[in-house]
């Protein structure tokens, strides 16, 4: 049924012990976003793979899960549905399946419901802890949002992924150990995590130096939210980002630049997402650019 491809299937096994995290943070909910999106976003692959006579790609098995885990723990399942059947069917099929789309697919999907649907994703949040023991109360604000009212998280909180946030993106731990097996295995691109961390603490601690106002301290604001997520999972999607080593660093500095500048100066509490599909827009122009032309043959 499914195409064989290892690179994706590695993503998948690195994902794993994100999702028995998110399990214990937030429990049942976290298998049926993940269930859900899986299904639907199996399902819609197949639909048009089999009128070409072609398998389904197990590319769509790590578009699926990082659509998931991008989302709320307590995001409406209709919405999950949704938003993955827009992600494979927008941000893949239509241009012509695996392989050709511009746009990481799961980014997609995560930007469409984010837009079409704010209100519900806003209620959306979860306490973490004890296998969502706690999803009957009142969510605590997400990091950020502490953040943007002057508050302080707590680092060491944040470093193990015991706060609130969408399913994918709490513990720094796992994340870390996860770009460490990627990078090993040569699934990921080192430059692209690299530059896309550093060119957003290089930014974000540049304004806090210069004083800018609302711009928040950069250890726990860079701590916070998906940026590590996206570094590692989204960031480094073969596909959608550059091939040549020197534009998978202009490639990250872009997707980091954008993330700090959107999260700080404007209406949304995070720019990740919005920085990533600037950076997938011009990823095949930079890799143009910074490819060598040849020399003319003397005559």
């Amino acid at each position: 049924m499914f195409q064989k491809q290892p690179i994706m299937r590695r993503v998948v096994y690195s994902l794993v012990p994100i999702f028995l995290f998110a399990v214990y943070l937030y429990g049942w909910r976290v298998a049926a976003v993940t269930a859900t999106s899986y299904a639907l976003g199996i399902l819609t692959e197949w639909f048009f793979e089999r009128k070409r006579g072609k398998k389904v790609s197990e590319a769509v098995l790590v578009t699926c899960a990082l659509y998931a885990f991008a989302l709320p723990p307590k995001t409406p399942l209709w919405i999950v549905g949704v938003g993955i059947v827009f992600a494979v069917l927008f941000g893949k099929m239509v241009y012509g399946g695996f392989g050709r789309n511009v746009f990481n697919p799961a980014i997609t999907g995560r930007l469409f419901v984010y837009i079409a649907f704010p209100s519900a994703l806003a209620l959306a949040w979860m306490n973490p802890g004890g296998f969502g023991a706690q999803a009957d109360a009142v969510a605590s604000a997400t990091p950020l949002a502490l953040l943007r009212s002057g508050g302080q998280p707590d680092l060491l909180s944040l470093l193990l992924g015991l706060r609130s946030g969408s399913i994918g993106e709490s513990s720094l731990v796992l994340l870390a150990l996860a770009a460490v097996y990627l990078i090993a295995t040569k699934t990921a691109s080192w430059r692209i995590i690299a530059s896309t961390l550093a060119s957003a603490i290089l930014l974000n601690l540049g304004l806090q130096l210069a004083g800018v106002a609302g711009v928040p301290p950069t250890l726990p604001a860079l701590m916070s939210g998906s940026v590590a997520f996206v570094a590692v999972f989204m960031a480094t999607d073969p596909v959608s980002a550059p091939k040549k080593p020197a534009a998978q660093f202009v490639y990250g500095a872009i997707i980091g630049v954008c993330s700090v500048l959107i999260r700080n100066f404007s209406a949304f509490p995070e720019g990740t997402s919005f920085g990533l599909l600037l950076g997938n827009t011009f990823a095949s122009l930079i890799d143009q650019a910074l490819t060598p032309k040849p020399k003319e043959a003397k005559a």
